[in-house]
């Protein structure tokens, strides 16, 4: 049985509309679930749906991607300054003290942001997956060259082939989630053609902010429950880097992805029973 589908809502914050899902009752125990670079809310329905019975999972669209408004300047905008007090003013506007925040690639680094600075004392749990307090600069290149510059389709079905080509180290994805995640991330342009539904400038984050990028201070500041999930093939969490990371803090808890890379898709019940068992410790 799927469940009750989400409620799509909107909302200001920081002076800029935010699109986001919610799932679940909306005075259960907060979960937010923030996406990678590229992609948008709905990379979460599957595993926000099976947290919906014990939690109200909240899953925004970052700003220039999905349905939320993109920056005004993209050069100031597009930064973890500004992605956190977007996530800080959702927080208060659902009058939420204590946060669980599951974070995927971007998502997680954001979320290390928070928790080791503005919001160290309202996240209570952290879901970090596959992402560390560093970037190799060859997957920084490699995802730059893919997300720079979108690639134009004739079809939505040619759209969702060259997804299931770039993603595939999401791991094990079935075929009306493919679909899902395509429905998700397209648009079309004023030629008719189909393209990513998201700004190309959201790249300009790495080169105006590369400190963003670089979170040890933050990473050793954290003082909520962490769970680090690495995919087999990653290419952007290295395992020396992993070691660190439980080396600096040695009661995070770690999961191992095989069969995939970068990033796990938490759509497979070993990724979801240990958030789970997370969010719940």
């Amino acid at each position: 049985m799927l469940g009750d589908p989400p409620t799509s809502k909107y909302t200001v914050c920081d002076d800029f509309e935010l699109h986001y899902l919610e799932w679940g009752q909306a005075h259960f125990p907060l979960v937010i679930a923030w996406h990678g670079l590229a992609r948008v809310g709905r990379d979460f329905d599957v595993l926000a749906r099976k947290l919906a019975d014990n939690y109200c999972v909240i899953a925004p669209d970052t700003i220039g991607r999905g349905l939320s408004q993109w920056a005004r300047d993209p050069d100031e905008d597009y930064c973890f300054a500004r992605y956190g007090a977007i996530a800080q003013s959702l927080c208060d506007q659902l009058a939420r003290d204590q946060v669980r925040w599951i974070g995927t690639s971007m998502g997680g680094c954001l979320g290390m942001w928070l928790a080791g600075g503005p919001m160290r004392d309202r996240i209570s749990h952290l879901v970090i997956n596959d992402i560390g307090p560093e970037l190799p600069q060859a997957a920084v290149d490699r995802i730059v060259k893919y997300v720079g510059v979108p690639v134009e389709f004739e079809t939505v079905v040619e759209f969702e082939q060259y997804l299931r080509s770039i993603y595939a180290p999401f791991g094990y994805i079935p075929g009306d989630e493919w679909r899902a995640i395509t429905e998700a991330s397209f648009r079309r342009r004023e030629n008719g053609k189909v393209t990513s539904h998201y700004d190309p400038h959201i790249v300009n984050h790495f080169n105006a902010f590369p400190d963003d990028w670089r979170l040890w201070e933050r990473y050793d500041e954290i003082i909520a429950k962490t769970l680090l999930l690495r995919g087999e093939y990653s290419d952007l969490l290295s395992f020396g880097m992993t070691e660190e990371m439980i080396r600096r803090r040695p009661q995070t808890a770690v999961l191992e992805c095989v069969g995939c890379g970068h990033a796990p898709a938490l759509n497979v019940p070993v990724q979801i029973e240990a958030i789970i068992d997370h969010l719940a410790s």
